[in-house]
Order: C-alpha cells, then structure tokens, then sequence
C-alpha cells in the first residue's frame, strides 16, 4: 500500500487529505444524524397524552427530555403557547430552519470531496503521462521501462479519486435520505401538534 502510495505521486498527498476530511465528516454526520432520529408517532402520542393530562408544561418537558429536531421544534412552540397560535406556528417555523440547518451541516463538504477527488485523480493521470511522453522525447525511443513509471502513476492516481468519491458519495446519498426523512418528521409533527392545540383549546389570543 504505501509503495502504491509512492509510485502515485505528488497527487496522492492531496488525495489522502481529501480521503481523511471526507471520513471524518462522514462519521460526525453518522453519529450526528442517528441520535437525531426517534420514533416521531411514539413521541408525539407522549406529547399528547402529556397535553391532556398535564397541561403544556408536561407536554414541553417530555419535549426536553427527547433528543432530536423533532422534540426542539415542538418545544419552541410550547414555549410560545402563552403568546397565541401565531406566534406558536412562527416559533415552529423558526426553530424548524434553524434545526434543518444543523441537519444540513457538512453535506455541502462531502459533496466536494466526492466531486474533487476524481477530479484530482484525472489530474494526477495527466502529469503522470506528461511524465511519461516526457522521458520518451529524452530517450528518443519507446521503451517500456521508461514510460512505466508515468503510466503507473497515472492509472494510481486514477484509482485513488474513484475510490475516495464513491464511498463519500454514497455516504452523503445515505444522510440526504436520512435529512429528507427527518424533515417530514419535523413537518408532519409540526402540523399535528398546532391541531391538537386547537382541538384542546390552547393557543388562542388573549
């Protein structure tokens, strides 16, 4: 590996930068996004029951106690619920931005690494070949063991991109699906909890 590593040339240093960042993105969004996701039917039949039986205040503290976008937008909006609907409905539309945001962070960073390195790949296979078409205008002839190096360089570097960009890139598909999902969560949730404020009661103007 780490000859392979050498004969890629200068390319490969850029390559294992992009291969580590990508890496630790994509584990960061992993663990990030799988704490983020709950059960929202589960939690919203606690958010209900804790409405009926216990008034906002219960239904915001099993809102506290539950990790995830979903619990923070609901609780936004209970913590507004003195103030009238509307300013539930704008809590819960302010806080649900602001939680796609957190849930969007670094996709836009795999999503360059996955098109950079292939990029940077074919750039190594260039100047692996102007390497190679180099030492044949020096030799004045076509032997094998010449151009070997460059075209070795080149088909390395090559590789390498292709290897870097497809797992990247299927680990950022992988967290756009688990957004997408979580999104409609949060949105499905959002529009529930304002008719059962409405269904009990709650969050009329004063």
């Amino acid at each position: 590996m780490v000859d392979l590593f050498v004969k890629g040339g200068s390319f490969m240093w850029p390559l294992l930068l992009m291969l580590f960042f990508g890496l630790v993105v994509s584990f960061e969004r992993l663990y990030t996004l799988s704490k983020a996701h709950i059960n929202s039917k589960e939690f919203f039949t606690q958010v209900q029951e804790a409405l009926k039986q216990g008034g906002p205040e219960a239904a915001a503290e099993v809102c506290s106690n539950t990790p995830g976008p979903v619990a923070s937008v609901l609780h936004a909006g209970l913590l507004r619920l003195d103030r009238g609907l509307d300013h539930v409905e704008k809590a819960i539309t302010e806080s649900g931005a602001v939680e796609m945001a957190f849930l969007e962070r670094g996709m836009v960073w795999l999503s360059t690494v996955a098109n950079i390195a292939p990029l940077l790949g074919f750039l190594g296979t260039v100047s692996g070949m102007i390497g190679a078409f180099e030492a044949i205008a020096a030799a004045g002839d076509v032997e094998p063991s010449i151009v070997a190096s460059g075209i070795s360089e080149a088909l390395i570097t090559t590789a390498s991109g292709l290897i870097i960009a497809i797992p990247i890139q299927a680990f950022h598909n992988f967290f756009v699906s688990k957004i997408d999902k979580i999104i409609i969560d949060m949105q499905e949730a959002s529009t529930q909890f304002v008719e059962e404020l409405i269904q009990l009661g709650y969050g009329k103007e004063e």
